[in-house]
């Protein structure tokens, strides 16, 4: 007589797996426990939204292209109108340069008009301005540190340079300088320099951007191996990097170019 054999339900192997049992059944909890760990492996997973994040665009730029980002972002007024409002603070003035900075500390401490290389930075001397200096008007309070600022060199007729710094967000002068310890033969190279700068910023600025897209940051008048240029300053707003074209004051050429790479 033949006895069938009874295969036990999966509970019971669960159980004997657990216990120990015989070799066969051993062999086939570890067969059985395999492919569940196969089958756990062959699922897919769903990663968070921190391992697919992509990069920040910010972890790719530089200390000073930030620095560029976060002035222009804050600026409200182009570097002409500022340019414009500050040649008007002194009488027959021409600009010599203008540049987008952050307002430091110092000048943001109190706004003023000081007289000529005496008065201490934001303290108003009224009555005392030299020959060729306008009327000082009241001047408008200070931006607070780390705000964008146009810092605007304007010489008077005479060759004397003023400091106007207009406040970049509101178009506003907050302080008018005379620079201090200007002798009689260095206003005499002032005059003598704007004399032979045939081209305007105005006109500088525009072949500049006529090469580059951008920002005007700057506009000085320099010089460049001994002759006569208008550096102009324009920054990329797609990678913030800053390109200075080296523009002859007299024939409006591009003398030079260099893209800084910080």
């Amino acid at each position: 007589m033949t006895t069938a054999l009874r295969i036990p339900p999966l509970r019971t192997i669960v159980a004997i797996c657990a216990l120990g049992g015989s070799a066969l059944l051993m062999t086939a909890c570890s067969t059985t426990t395999g492919s569940q760990a196969e089958a756990a492996e062959a699922a897919p997973t769903t990663a968070s939204p921190t391992d697919t994040a992509s990069p920040s665009p910010t972890a790719s730029l530089t200390k000073d292209q930030m620095q560029r980002r976060d002035l222009v972002s804050k600026t409200k007024v182009s570097w002409d109108k500022a340019a414009g409002t500050a040649v008007k603070e002194v009488s027959g003035g021409k600009l010599m340069g203008i540049e987008l900075k952050a307002v430091s500390q110092e000048n943001s401490a109190s706004p003023g008009t000081a007289s000529p290389g005496t008065a201490s930075p934001g303290t108003a001397s009224p009555g005392t301005a030299s020959p060729g200096t306008a009327s000082p008007s009241s001047p408008a309070p200070a931006p607070s540190p780390g705000s964008p600022e146009w810092q605007a060199k304007v010489a008077a007729a005479d060759g004397t340079v003023h400091m106007v710094d207009v406040d970049a967000a509101n178009g506003k002068v907050f302080r008018n300088q005379t620079q201090s310890g200007q002798s009689a033969d260095d206003r005499r190279k002032v005059a003598d320099r704007l004399r032979k700068a045939t081209q305007s910023p105005a006109q500088a600025v525009k072949t500049a951007t006529g090469k580059k897209k951008g920002t005007v940051t700057g506009a000085m008048l320099d010089e460049n191996d001994g002759k006569l240029v208008w550096a102009v300053d324009v920054v990329d707003t797609k990678d913030w990097k800053k390109t200075t074209y080296d523009v002859d004051a007299a024939s409006g050429k591009i003398a030079r170019e260099h893209t800084d790479q910080d």
